[in-house]
């Protein structure tokens, strides 16, 4: 009888029988559909956001100072919190910001979520893969408070998109909106 021979910590004896082949080909039963492994989903940083009716903004990332998000300047830009979720990320918070209007340059492209309501979809895109969201909750929360009560900053909870704007009553004294409106959208399946 021949030694035992140790290999990559396994031990055999004798000569390995041969691997059967399979006579069919291999798949899941019918009916039956398996989910990607978080290792196998597409995650992208967004670079492009499509509102419903088509119209689409670029996305930059944004970063915070002191505490708050810093915005494109551009009106017409949106910013990625590069500090949260991807598309495609299993968990957390993708958060897009953007300005309602400009004194200088006039509405800005999020004045458009004024409009956006429940069941209708919102798009990412970027570096080739696509991310849909169906919008579930829309909200208005005081401006003081979306960092602290809103939830829209979480990165714990299941992935979603969360899209920022101001709205409400414009205070000249202090230069801006009292409130921001958040509308929260959830994945409809995995990016592609």
């Amino acid at each position: 009888m021949p030694t035992p021979t140790p290999t990559f910590g396994f031990t055999f004896e004798g000569t390995p029988s041969a691997v059967p082949t399979p006579t069919e080909p291999l798949s899941a039963p019918p009916g039956r559909v398996g989910t990607p492994a978080p290792s196998q989903r597409v995650r992208f940083v967004p670079q492009q956001v499509v509102l419903p009716g088509g119209k689409d903004a670029p996305v930059l990332p944004a970063t915070t100072v002191g505490g708050q998000l810093q915005v494109p300047a551009k009106p017409q830009w949106v910013g990625w919190w590069d500090g949260g979720a991807e598309a495609g990320d299993p968990f957390g918070s993708v958060v897009l910001a953007g300005h309602v209007d400009s004194k200088n340059q006039g509405l800005g492209f999020f004045a458009r979520l004024l409009g956006v309501r429940r069941g209708e979809t919102v798009v990412l895109n970027g570096s080739g893969h696509t991310a849909s969201y169906r919008v579930v909750s829309i909200e208005s929360v005081r401006k003081d408070a979306l960092a602290t009560k809103s939830g829209a900053f979480d990165q714990t909870v299941d992935h979603r998109l969360i899209l920022i704007t101001c709205t409400g009553a414009y205070n000249a004294s202090q230069g801006g909106y009292e409130d921001n409106l958040v509308v929260t959208a959830t994945p409809i399946g995995l990016a592609k």
